[in-house]
């Protein structure tokens, strides 16, 4: 048995458990010891005529038991409300088809399986039985030429089914691509008109395991999406050329529908109750001719070899781009405009990564891309082996081709500071698994090294890469490997300190107290999150957490021990935190300590090449003076760090006036940037991009910008609201044909076992009855699946990846409720599930199983040390003790989860966007060998979750088309009542260097002159992120500048008058409790004391988090008549 046909087994399992026999599935002649209505959870139609007490199951409005919620970050949001009334369990269903106007008659076939009780003698004590009998009818369906137009065809043999029809006319579109003129919409409806039987036998009158299938003559006619037709919108035209081959045939209605397409016609519909959906795997192409492997490109000899090792990366792209040009005949105009625009994209992505390799015949660039391939390869040999368990020396570290090509054409960028590309915007856009982060990594390790080999001694030193994650789970994720790459470069320096530098290559993770002691402590002090505090309780018992986010040596994988972590220079004093690997035989042992900072203080004073954060974390700007270090604002150093304004008498003088600000600034998942905390991050990205630029021969050049997705949509207006950058290109650049961009193609499920998708909705039933049997059928039938292949005997058990059950919830709330459920019935009922037969079943579908009494939780209201223990147990194996039976997680696993082994997800609900369904589900089945099974239940009173499960193949087979965009405001009005000041005053104390330390606020007083740079700053930034198309945006944009320099100035002005009035005083201004008992400038939004100060004061509340705001809310337009409108065109 391998992992596909456990899968198959779990979705037949779902089908003959909650549904019934159905085709080739199940004995059609059943015998139940139950009412079928009470043993089966769906699929079957109740008498129109039937009362109350039939049509309604008791436990239908039962919702599952909301816990109180909790302080949660990234998964807070609440559930939807359910419905108010009462739901009724169904009594008809059927599907919609477009028949062309020369089709006047259809074939259907009406299926299902009535059910008798059965009768017994006298004195029988045993369970009431139910037996199955199998129905079967065709029924001619004449629907003329008549439009619009209607009937009734009573269904033979039924005792009251009919089906229930009609036609309608569809307008003519007269668009190319658009529907044929004289197209009609048919509707068909099996409805059970049966007599309602009593109550006691009142199953005889429901009819169960209802199917109807639709065939026709001629082909039905595909739905096509107007929309895009007819759109002017970039990302839609793309979607409408890449799509033109998906077509939608039926929808369903109480129902889903399921086509049967061979070469583009479609003559047989039919409905489906457990709707399946096929995602295939995207994965990168294989590149003949290219050198690939890192450590054949680290030994490259001169820009002559780098021509020929590389070279056919170019010539190959572009005979595919001709290829691909040659191919557009059959296009209609507006198809092949989209197209052509394709290609010429590609064609600018071929010359960079030319431009790119032409670069490598200066010594210096090709000196940092040997080192930086090195590097790469000594840190993915380490990664590579830890996971496949093999020795360091059997890998072979090579690039996919789209990573390396990323990194070619993103290099002039790099290395020179006054090109073009220093300002686009690199998007990677590239499926979850699929390999974004070692792209990025290697372009960050060619900047770190060619920063070094640029700048000698310490003027390399400071902040160069800067990577950007909004979940804490990312950054945790991917401290990891980017640890293991500065380890890497860290060991190359130790080799060689006269290219390289004096100072270490260091990481520093800058994240928030829930991850990272903000602190270092000292004896006496009462602060419990102190590294100091966390390190000696570790000391003490290493059972607790590690005082920094990583359990173990990225470099050899040996897990931390108490011995690793040591206070510096003394435990009641300490300024340092120093961690070394217990294992001696690892380079980063006795005495080499780990270049990984995780504590503010130090990772403020060392100025870690590199640092991984949270965006919120930004909000320090105007709390911390120190974090201006980051922008190289330092001026003094010594052995420990390097100091600024805040530290006037620590160290020695620098040889320049600062440090190089960043050079690369790393936004992953960038998709997440968006709503209320992209609107922050917008806002605050106004003074970090003016604070990170540099003046090159007269040209402010700022940092180089690129992002990561998935998902994303018009990612043009996102970036220039966030970045303020108008230049957006995404790699690997799309092409006409979706399933193939030359550096990623689709797979078919012959080439590669693809995800699989089920769907589960039941009218009329309570979402918590639906989960509990989800869940019962699937642990069940992996049980007994695993005990057949072998159980824990045999290594690698089939089974293995759906052994774990991953549940993935919309909110904290349901969450909580659903571990009830799971601790208390499902627990309880899979004890004896395998009982669970028919009459005569000899081998039910289930094994008894017995899970662990808590499951295992994904949440932010869990600690950092818990994320990383929960991440270990998901990997291993069901054998091992520690393994897990069920795992419940919220959003935070939409990005960031990588763990290979799972296989198994049930959502419960639809996610509230496309992008966090794509991004959560694709957490499971990351290796085809072992395919991931995603089961969906949906609530079917919800008319979002209807939609879906009624169009669930169409929807699934197009799914990247239906991302929203997202919605980035940095300059509305809520935006400035609640980060203007933050903003300003971080531009003001990091970029003013009288203005840094923390009693600077009161020098505003002899300063204030010198302070409009930051307030035409943020003016013309407000005027430059809008659009400017029209007459109209341009008289908009012009007065939101007026209005930004107006607050601006208003805020400066208030300032001076508090500073007076505290110098009149004989006291002093400070930014926050820092220095002394002088007045604070700055207050959080609900700190008490503003309510006994002057109004003034209230203009000065600025957050500590990004996070502190409102929460999205999502609108739906309709015209009058009923029709949705679509989303906010761009740029309005």
């Amino acid at each position: 048995m391998a992992p596909l046909e456990v899968r198959r087994t779990l979705v037949d399992s779902l089908q003959l458990d909650l549904i019934g026999p159905t085709g080739p599935l199940g004995d059609h002649k059943e015998l139940l010891p139950q009412s079928p209505s009470r043993w089966y959870l769906t699929g079957f139609l109740v008498p129109t005529d039937a009362d109350e007490e039939q049509r309604c199951d008791p436990t239908s409005n039962d919702e599952l038991d909301q816990a109180a919620e909790p302080a949660g970050i990234d998964d807070s949001d609440s559930p939807e409300k359910p419905a108010a009334r009462r739901s009724y369990l169904p009594s008809s269903m059927g599907i919609s088809v477009l028949v062309s106007k020369s089709v006047t008659e259809l074939g259907a076939v009406v299926r299902y399986g009535e059910y008798l009780r059965v009768e017994h003698d006298e004195g029988y004590s045993g369970p009431q039985q139910w037996q199955r009998v199998p129905k079967e009818e065709i029924v001619p369906v004449k629907i003329g030429t008549k439009v619009p137009d209607h009937g009734v065809i009573p269904v033979p043999n039924s005792r009251g089914v009919e089906l229930v029809w009609s036609v309608r006319g569809v307008p003519d579109s007269n668009l190319d691509g658009g529907l044929p003129n004289g197209t009609r919409s048919l509707s068909i409806f099996v409805v059970n008109r049966r007599k309602a039987a009593p109550d006691e036998t009142r199953d005889e009158g429901f009819i169960f395991q209802v199917e109807l299938v639709l065939g026709s003559t001629e082909s039905f006619v595909a739905r096509p999406n107007l929309r895009s037709l007819e759109s002017d919108d970039w990302d839609e035209r793309v979607a409408d050329l890449q799509y033109r081959e998906s077509y939608e045939f039926a929808v369903g209605h109480s129902v889903a529908t399921d086509s049967v397409v061979e070469e583009g016609h479609c003559r047989t519909v039919r409905t489906s109750w457990l709707p399946t959906a096929e995602v295939e795997k995207v994965a990168p192409s294989k590149i003949t001719g290219v050198t690939l492997e890192m450590e054949s490109l680290a030994a490259l000899q001169d820009g002559t070899d780098a021509q020929n090792q590389l070279g056919t990366f170019v010539s190959n792209y572009k005979t595919w781009i001709d290829q691909q040009r040659g191919s557009l005949s059959g296009l209609s105009q507006h198809r092949r405009d989209t197209a052509e625009e394709l290609l010429h994209r590609a064609n600018i992505a071929a010359n960079r990564i030319q431009s790119g390799i032409d670069l490598l015949a200066d010594p210096q660039c090709l000196d940092a891309f040997r080192l930086a391939n090195k590097a790469m390869a000594a840190q993915g040999r380490r990664r590579l082996a830890l996971q496949l368990g093999k020795k360091p020396e059997e890998i072979v570290p090579a690039w996919r081709p789209f990573q390396l090509a990323f990194i070619l054409m993103n290099l002039k960028g790099i290395a020179d500071p006054k090109s073009n590309d220093r300002e686009l915007v690199d998007l990677l856009f590239f499926p979850t698994g699929g390999g974004k982060t070692e792209a990025y990594l290697g372009l960050a390790a060619f900047t770190l090294v060619l920063r070094r080999l640029r700048n000698p001694g310490l003027t390399s030193a400071g902040l160069s890469v800067l990577m950007r994650y909004t979940l804490r789970l990312l950054t945790l994720d991917q401290l990891g490997r980017a640890a293991a790459l500065v380890c890497a470069l860290e060991l190359e320096r130790q080799q060689d300190v006269q290219k390289l530098g004096e100072w270490p290559f260091e990481i520093g993770l800058w994240v928030g107290m829930a991850a990272t002691p903000n602190r270092m402590g000292r004896k006496g002090d009462t602060d419990s999150h102190s590294a100091r505090r966390k390190t000696i309780a570790f000391k003490n018992d290493d059972r607790k957490p590690s005082p920094i986010p990583l359990e173990e040596c990225p470099w050899c994988g040996e897990k931390f021990k108490a011995n690793s972590f040591q206070l510096l220079p003394s435990t009641d004093d300490p300024t340092d935190l120093r961690v070394t690997c217990a294992n001696r035989h690892c380079d980063f042992s006795r005495g080499n300590s780990l270049p990984i900072l995780s504590v503010d203080e130090p990772i403020y004073r060392r100025l870690p090449c590199f640092l991984i954060a949270t965006v919120d974390k930004f909000a320090a700007m105007p709390w911390t003076g120190e974090v201006g270090g980051f922008f190289g604002r330092v001026d003094r150093v010594d052995s420990e760090g390097f100091y600024g304004p805040c530290n006037p008498s620590a160290g020695r003088p620098l040889p320049v006036d600062r440090l190089p600000p960043m050079d690369l600034v790393i936004q992953d998942e960038l998709h997440l940037i968006s709503g209320p905390l992209g609107t922050m991050v917008g806002l605050y990205e106004s003074a970090l991009d003016e604070l990170s630029s540099k003046d090159v021969d007269g040209k402010s050049v700022r940092p180089k910008i690129i992002a990561s997705t998935a998902t994303v949509r018009r990612a043009q207006s996102q970036i220039r609201a966030l970045f303020n950058r108008r230049d957006v290109d995404v790699f690997p650049p799309p092409g006409p044909d979706i399933r193939d961009s030359f550096f990623a193609r689709t797979h078919t499920t012959q080439e590669s076992n693809a995800r699989q998708y089920v769907g589960i909705a039941a009218q009329g039933r309570s979402p918590k009855v639906i989960m509990l049997r989800v869940y019962l059928a699937l642990l069940g039938t992996a049980q007994k699946a695993y005990d057949e292949a072998g159980g824990r005997k045999v290594e690698s058990n089939p089974a293995d990846p759906y052994m774990t059950l991953l549940g993935y919830f919309n909110s904290l709330r349901e969450l909580g409720g659903a571990r009830r459920l799971i601790e208390d019935e499902v627990r309880t009922q899979l004890i004896a599930r395998g009982s669970r037969r028919r009459i005569g079943e000899v081998d039910g579908l289930f094994k008894d199983r017995t899970i662990a009494y808590e499951p295992v939780e994904l949440t932010s209201r869990v600690t950092t040390d818990k994320v990383s223990e929960a991440k270990r147990r998901l990997e291993q194996q069901f054998k091992e003790k520690e393994h897990v039976d069920v795992a419940i997680a919220t959003n935070m696993i939409s990005v960031g989860l990588d763990i290979t082994r799972l296989g198994l997800m049930v959502c419960f609900g639809q996610p509230k966007t496309s992008s966090e369904y794509i991004q959560a589900t694709s957490r499971v089945g990351r290796d085809d060998q072992r395919p991931g099974l995603v089961v969906t239940i949906l609530n079917i009173h919800r008319p979002r979750d209807r939609s879906h499960y009624e169009r669930y193949a169409a929807f699934h087979e197009s799914f990247y088309r239906s991302v929203e965009a997202t919605s980035v405001t940095p300059f509305s009005p809520r935006a400035l009542d609640r980060g203007l000041a933050g903003t300003l005053i971080s531009l003001i104390r990091q970029g003013h260097l009288p203005m840094t330390p923390p009693r600077g606020a009161t020098e505003i007083l002899s300063e204030l002159p010198r302070l409009a740079f930051a307030v035409r700053l943020l003016a013309e930034r407000a005027f430059e992120t809008q659009s400017r198309d029209t007459s109209q945006q341009i008289t908009d944009a012009r007065e939101l500048r007026m209005k930004v320099e107006a607050r601006c100035k208003d805020l400066l002005d208030e300032w001076e008058k508090i500073a007076k009035e505290q110098h009149d005083a004989g006291g002093a201004l400070q930014y926050q409790t820092e220095a002394g008992n002088a007045q604070r400038l700055l207050y959080e939004f609900l700190n008490p004391e503003l309510k006994t100060l002057p109004p003034r004061h209230k203009k000065f509340r600025a957050n500590r988090s990004m996070r502190d705001v409102e929460p999205s809310v999502n609108l739906w337009l309709k015209t009058i008549d009923g029709v949705e409108i679509d989303s906010e065109e761009e740029d309005t």
